[in-house]
């Protein structure tokens, strides 16, 4: 495969309004940012995703854009923007930005114009149509949003409805029209000529809706989804795009919905990439239904290592993997997958230790390398998130007040969008002013930057030693994936083989000792040793051992 930098690198993903606030307002922003700049190159990451810094009106708190040119003025200047580049680059650190052009918002000036008047020149900028009935009044079709609910509103306006496959204040953008694609072309270069690297791609296998909207198959989650996910004019889409990413040599993961191992290839097998990568979300569905967090069921240790299995086995050698636990849209992974409570620490280094021993490219989400927790507020006026809104509507009327708020305080968006935790003292270090736009979570005393750096066996500094090892010692990103006892129900042991060496992975995902017997695939001839483990104790030597609560081991065969 081709030794490529994204391939050795660990991204580092920042939600600029809830890392650090340089100015006293309450909201995260580039002077933050620039503040940090120490701590994120001490991190070891090589490159940030930064998620929308365009002026929007904040209905869905930045991926409504309003301006794809500007910064928002919440978050700074352009010229604020164009130095944190500088300083990141001198650094050795690229700039991802959040590429978000399956809609805008409704306060984006395209379509304040086309929202105007039927023969507007920026009607045909978005899909408008006529409603069903006698009076029109029932939307085109049957599709549904990802905000739960139906996926059209009407405009007493101009008497019609428009598409909006999330919220009201975010219309899709209609790519039969060339000139949308042309316009988005622009939006590209003007950022690729400041500096940036490369983008991740919001949502972007949506694109391309099928030609005259038709109904969706009423049968499936998401009432016209067959119509609106991977459509057959994606590579069309997707080439007009690296019409302009290929001559900046840009690195693009592009989130897609309900991605199949397949599906993924079609986009990312080397040679004839449409794009670098994409991130596949089964590996954070273990403790749901059909993919869709709300419906929340008991974490599976054998679900996540079936699902991993699939993709680790699926991409190897064609494509290139991406490898996650956390971002701004999923709740803090420690809680989920490990206790939030007992054994917090381990748990977090062991879910570090498979993030980085897998083949493919790792992101972490701010807040996740101290082992961050969601603060599961009790409230809903807590709450920022405009899908959180929408769930808990729905929810309520399927589970009742209590059941759907249960659901809330697991899986909102908002778990992971609380205020990074700096320090121990007020408001966690994020800001010097006297509120902050989202509550923090209260365990800030107890979890901040601050204590772990001090602490030699924090999560902070484990994941700052497996960065290290993973740069230093390639048999931790290349090389084959066998899962060693798929049906264990506490144990993950994995081997990683490749030129560059052999590692086997012991993970005990149970919060409780558990006996440990090396599977044959593990007792080839040869010894291994101990590279690095959550705990300072560990067996030195692959061999029987009872396992403790969240102990994760590397061996390394000696060669």
């Amino acid at each position: 495969m081709k030794n490529q930098w994204y391939k050795n690198a660990v991204i580092y993903q920042i939600y600029p309004r809830s890392f650090k606030d340089g100015n006293g307002d309450g909201i995260g922003d580039i002077k933050g940012i620039i503040s940090q700049i120490d701590y994120l190159s001490q991190l070891g990451i090589d490159a940030i995703w930064f998620s929308p810094m365009y002026p929007s009106p904040n209905a869905d708190y930045g991926y409504d854009i309003s301006d794809y040119t500007a910064i928002n003025p919440e978050f700074g200047t352009m010229e604020e923007f164009e130095l944190m580049v500088k300083l990141l680059h001198e650094r050795g650190i690229r700039v991802l930005m959040d590429l978000v052009i399956n809609h805008t918002s409704d306060k984006h000036r395209w379509f304040e114009q086309s929202r105007q008047s039927r023969d507007n020149p920026y009607r045909n900028y978005y899909y408008w149509a006529d409603g069903k009935g006698r009076n029109g009044k029932r939307p085109p079709n049957n599709w549904t949003s990802f905000f739960l609910g139906r996926a059209w509103q009407y405009d007493e306006n101009t008497k019609q409805w428009y598409l909006h496959l999330f919220d009201k204040n975010q219309p899709d953008l209609n790519y039969f029209n060339p000139q949308v694609m042309r316009e988005i072309q622009q939006i590209l270069r003007f950022w690729l000529n400041k500096g940036v690297d490369g983008f991740r791609c919001d949502v972007i296998t949506l694109l391309a809706k099928t030609k005259g909207l038709p109904n969706g198959f009423p049968k499936i989650a998401l009432v016209g989804s067959e119509h609106y996910i991977d459509g057959t004019r994606m590579e069309e889409l997707l080439e007009q795009l690296q019409q302009v990413l290929r001559e900046y040599d840009a690195f693009t993961v592009g989130e897609s919905v309900f991605i199949t191992v397949p599906k993924a290839l079609r986009y990312t097998t080397e040679g004839n990439e449409y794009l670098t990568t994409v991130f596949a979300f089964d590996q954070v569905s273990a403790d749901n239904y059909f993919g869709v967090k709300q419906l929340v069921r008991k974490f599976s240790l054998r679900r996540l290592k079936k699902s991993v299995g699939v993709w680790q086995h699926g991409l190897y050698g064609k494509s290139w993997n991406t490898l996650f636990w956390e971002n701004h849209d999923q709740p803090r992974i420690v809680g989920r997958y490990c206790s939030a409570t007992l054994h917090r620490s381990e748990g977090a280094k062991m879910l570090a230790t498979v993030l980085m021993t897998l083949s493919g490219t790792p992101f972490v989400y701010q807040g996740q390398e101290l082992g961050a927790t969601s603060p599961a507020f009790d409230n809903l006026d807590d709450y920022r998130d405009v899908e959180t809104f929408r769930s808990y509507a729905t929810l309520k009327k399927v589970f009742g007040k209590r059941g759907a708020m249960k659901r809330i305080k697991y899986c909102s968006r908002d778990n992971a969008r609380t205020p990074m935790q700096w320090n121990s003292d007020r408001n966690a270090g994020f800001t010097d002013g006297d509120e902050t736009w989202i509550k923090v979570n209260p365990n800030y005393t107890e979890i901040n930057v601050r204590s772990q750096t001090l602490e030699a066996d924090s999560v902070l500094n484990y994941y700052r030693k497996l960065i290290k090892l993973r740069k230093s010692d390639p048999a931790f990103v290349y090389g084959t994936y066998t899962d060693c006892m798929p049906r264990s129900k506490h144990i993950w042991a994995y081997l990683r083989r490749s030129e560059y060496g052999t590692l086997a992975v012991v993970c005990n995902f149970a919060n409780k000792n558990v006996k440990f017997c090396p599977p044959k695939q593990m007792t080839e001839p040869g010894e291994y040793q101990a590279v690095t483990s959550d705990y300072a104790d560990s067996p030195a030597a692959l061999g029987k051992t009872i396992l403790r609560p969240y102990e994760a081991i590397v061996y390394r065969l000696k060669s």
